[in-house]
């Protein structure tokens, strides 16, 4: 296994926020809550906390694109977010927010890196063959 080089590594992670801050900007307009950027900043703290967590425990920039690290770091991602978000935040954790939470950062976490191995995979088989000579 080769270590990813730091590009790869910033883009996973800048990859992983996007998905924090999209789901908290989708769920401030559904609700009508607007969006100033520190209502939205304050709304995606706990989870861009309980991602940065997610990240260090699991050591995710050892593996950033593989299926492995968005399965290992949604769950704690929405549990120390919803952790944060409840004590720390005062903010609510209904059911269904937690229902819509889980499975809108699973499928961000887990679709951006289904399509970057798929995107790897067209490449390497799109590479032109070297022909050996013996």
């Amino acid at each position: 296994m080769r270590t990813p080089d730091r590009r790869t590594v910033a883009i996973a992670a800048g990859l992983d926020v996007l998905a924090v801050l999209v789901f908290v900007v989708i769920g401030r307009r559904n609700h009508e809550q607007g969006n100033a950027l520190d209502a939205t900043i304050e709304t995606a703290l706990p989870f861009l906390l309980g991602l940065a967590v997610a990240w260090g425990a699991t050591r995710a920039w050892r593996r950033p694109t593989a299926m492995l690290t968005a399965i290992a770091i949604w769950p704690v991602t929405v549990l120390v977010g919803m952790l944060l978000r409840r004590w720390l935040f005062d903010g609510g954790t209904a059911a269904s927010f937690v229902i819509v939470a889980t499975l809108f950062l699973g499928a961000c976490f887990v679709g951006w890196r289904t399509a970057y191995r798929l995107r790897e995979r067209t490449a390497r088989s799109h590479q032109p063959q070297v022909a050996l000579d013996r």
